[in-house]
């Protein structure tokens, strides 16, 4: 069992203080059982004094001793009185030289031998220690005190033995009058006892308040509190110590928020891998997990390898052989039940002493390879594809040219002519149409440069505000726009992004003929993302014609190209982001275009 210092401090002096009571209390006791014992002989001796002056009388007066001693009134009245003596006498008589009681305080004892019982000298001449023994030992015990009683004979003044007087002394009735007169002594140890337990408690709080403190302290920066400071006197020997705890303290902070920036950092970064990555700890425990390798694992658990994964599993047999060795071993390729093909790697993790702190396992995913290789073989395709519809739109666009002058110079011979006129500008409309879907054709394969930078999409969207603004009031709609200042910058070519935005709202407006409120907002997302939304109060779009809005020449418009919202969708796959559309007819379209915070967010913040 463990005890605090402070437990500690108080037991210690209350035991102190305990053992003092304990060595006072003995030897007043052994003083107080003294003081009784004499008090108790010198009754006895009274009380025999007073029997052999009767005793003496008694003889001296001529008549038979024994007769007399026994018949005697005067000195059966002082024997009667025996048991009114407070002091601890139990009996008195007197005996002849064989131990036969002659007169006895209780006469059913005369003519009795009386047994002889321990001499009370001897226990005045023991120790305190042995009275007190003697007086609290058993049952207790009964002690008498001998006087030789003897006659003068009638030849002279030779004393002759008679008999002896025996005063009764019992130590049962000196415990009960110790029993009495300690009572108070020992209600007076036991608050001695709980005053000095006060006592030590109080000084306990005072002499520990800075330990307590600095505890305190060191909890708090445990819990991962910033800048501890405790509360110790300013002066003496502690003072240095508050100086060094503060010191160390702000080490600790400065550390830790480094260590907090750094290790977010790699957290972002490991959270993005598409690589499955663990880190498992010597004893084989997992200490941490990416959600890639998060998604092999056996749910609901966390603790030991033999949790994770089956016996046989591959991840668990490399981890197991490289905590055995010690040695990185990779890269295997093996096949996964349930995931498939992939590449493990496992690396032995050191600190600096060269210790190993456990192994890091990293799977990658094979297929995923396979298909990013068939992803960029197939844009390789596409780009060449793009590039031989760009040629051959150019090849059609020049014929189409020629064929437009000839058609304008066959039209100022045939003014005359107003039926012939009727055909030849029907031919041109339709020319002129098809020159227009070149056109679109040309700008929507024709490769673009990407001048990406760091952009802001409150600067972008007010820059656009006159040109909307002009549209919306054709039509009475109210636009509103809540883009703050302080949302991320994005990574985004600034001219390409404003023409996006830009048919985005002017759609928008001319969904909104009879007037409406359009809403342009702009707001931080996780994963570094940020989100600019084009909200309107308009007309909505067909829900079967929901999915075709961004095919190329698709249009609901009576005069639409049906190119702006293609090349909206072409500038937001450019830049890596995403869109989404929302519609109900009758109560409006919502248009959501989520892009990349761009890298140098933290530099330009700063």
């Amino acid at each position: 069992m463990h005890f605090g210092i402070k437990t500690k401090q108080v037991a210690g002096v209350t035991l102190l203080v305990g053992l003092a009571v304990i060595l006072l209390s003995s030897w007043y006791l052994a003083e107080l059982a003294h003081v009784y014992l004499e008090e108790t002989k010198a009754s006895a001796d009274l009380l025999a004094g007073a029997i052999a002056n009767r005793a003496f009388d008694v003889i001296r007066s001529g008549a038979d001793p024994v007769t007399g001693l026994q018949t005697d009134a005067g000195l059966r009245s002082i024997l009667v009185a025996t048991a009114a003596y407070p002091k601890n006498v139990t009996y008195a008589a007197i005996v002849d030289l064989s131990g036969v009681a002659i007169a006895h305080s209780d006469p059913s004892y005369e003519g009795q031998t009386l047994a002889p019982a321990a001499d009370l000298q001897e226990l005045f001449r023991a120790g305190a220690i042995a009275q007190t023994r003697a007086i609290f030992a058993g049952e207790g015990q009964t002690y008498e005190m001998v006087v030789p009683l003897t006659l003068t004979s009638g030849s002279g003044p030779q004393a002759v033995p008679f008999g002896s007087i025996r005063i009764g002394v019992s130590t049962l009735l000196i415990r009960s009058q110790l029993n009495r007169s300690l009572q108070t002594p020992i209600y007076t140890a036991f608050a001695a006892l709980i005053g000095a337990s006060l006592v030590a408690m109080l000084l306990a709080q005072v002499v520990l308040r800075p330990i307590h403190v600095i505890r305190s302290g060191l909890a708090r920066l445990g819990r991962g509190e910033l800048d501890v400071k405790v509360d110790l006197p300013p002066e003496g020997e502690l003072a240095d110590l508050g100086d060094s705890f503060k010191a160390v303290s702000e080490r600790l902070a400065a550390d830790r928020t480094q260590l907090a920036g750094q290790q977010a950092t790699l957290e972002s970064v490991v959270e993005h891998l598409e690589d499955a990555v663990a880190f498992f700890a010597q004893d084989g425990t997992l200490l941490f997990a990416n959600p890639a390798m998060r998604a092999v694992l056996r749910p609901g658990t966390s603790g030991p390898i033999e949790e994770l994964f089956p016996a046989d599993h591959p991840y668990r047999t490399l981890v197991d052989e490289t905590l055995s060795t010690r040695r990185s071993r990779g890269p295997i390729q093996v096949w996964v039940p349930g995931a498939g093909e992939r590449l493990l790697h496992s690396h032995v993790v050191e600190d600096a002493g060269g210790r190993s702190l456990g192994v890091m396992l990293v799977a990658r995913n094979l297929a995923y390879l396979t298909e990013v290789e068939s992803t960029l073989s197939y844009s390789r395709k596409l780009a060449a594809l793009g590039r031989l519809s760009a040629g051959i739109a150019h090849e059609v666009k020049n014929p189409l040219n020629a064929t437009m002058i000839h058609l304008e110079l066959l039209k100022m011979k045939m003014v005359n002519e107003p039926a012939a006129m009727d055909h030849v500008r029907v031919i041109a409309a339709q020319m002129r149409r098809l020159d227009e879907v070149v056109q679109g054709f040309l700008k929507f394969t024709r490769p673009e440069d990407l001048k990406l930078q760091a952009v802001s999409l409150s600067s972008v969207i007010h820059e656009l505000m006159p040109i909307i603004t002009a549209e919306a009031e054709k039509s009475g709609v109210e636009v509103r726009v809540e883009c703050p200042t302080s949302l991320p910058l994005v990574s985004a070519d600034p001219g390409m992004l404003q023409q996006a935005f830009l048919n985005l709202a002017l759609n928008g407006c001319q969904a909104m003929p009879n007037g409406g409120r359009l809403r342009i907002a702009g707001a931080a997302r996780p994963n570094r993302r940020v989100e600019i939304v084009f909200e309107d109060t308009g007309i909505g779009i067909p829900p079967e014609d929901l999915e075709r809005i961004f095919e190329l020449y698709f249009t609901t418009k009576e005069h639409g190209t049906g190119i702006g919202l293609t090349m909206v969708f072409r500038t937001v796959q450019l830049h890596d982001g995403d869109i989404e559309v929302q519609s109900v007819p009758g109560r409006g379209t919502t248009f959501r275009v989520v892009l990349r915070q761009a890298a140098l967010q933290p530099l330009l913040a700063s």
